[in-house]
């Protein structure tokens, strides 16, 4: 499958960033390199989303996944020299990622909690899947700040199962520095 080249709406070195993670109601979003939740829904709408763009992680995170991701340019964030990822770019740092980025806008930043904290402050939308139930784990997400970004959509579900849960489709966008 072939892209055309992107339209950049970010810097002239940089792409448009988005962030896209599930959560739980007390910011867990792993345990073990594992999400501890099993939510077919928000698989298929990480999916759509992130389909034909650039998705960037960490190594935890890619070591978490079977294989490359079809479909995405994948890209490995990874201080471990001479790491190599079948199927994927190896870089040493996010903007090093960032500036190898050649799919179509925006670049999604896919985990672990360690990338997340260095991409929050670059990003202009927020994919977050809100759970509304606490997990154990050992990962986290920081909140995100209501004074820096403001909701422009929620989708509300529910996991249909014996220990069902509630979970949102939220859509952030950062607001705009007056």
């Amino acid at each position: 499958m072939t892209f055309p080249p992107r339209a950049r709406t970010g810097t002239a070195r940089q792409p448009a960033l988005a962030v896209i993670a599930a959560v739980a109601s007390n910011g867990v979003i792993g345990r073990n390199g594992e999400l501890p939740w099993r939510l077919p829904d928000d698989l298929r709408h990480f999916r759509e989303l992130t389909t034909g763009h650039a998705i960037i992680m960490g190594r935890r995170t890619w070591d978490s996944l079977a294989r490359a991701l079809p479909r995405r340019q994948n890209i490995v964030v990874s201080r471990q020299a001479g790491f190599r990822a079948e199927g994927a770019i190896v870089v040493a740092s996010l903007a090093d990622a960032l500036e190898r980025v050649e799919f179509p806008e925006p670049a999604f930043c896919i985990g672990g909690a360690e990338i997340y904290r260095l991409a929050l402050p670059m990003a202009q939308t927020a994919y977050i899947t809100e759970i509304a139930r606490a997990f154990e784990g050992d990962a986290t997400f920081a909140r995100l700040d209501p004074a820096q970004w403001d909701v422009v959509k929620r989708e509300h579900h529910r996991l249909d199962a014996p220990d069902g849960f509630d979970y949102d489709f939220m859509t952030y966008r950062r607001r705009s520095a007056a």
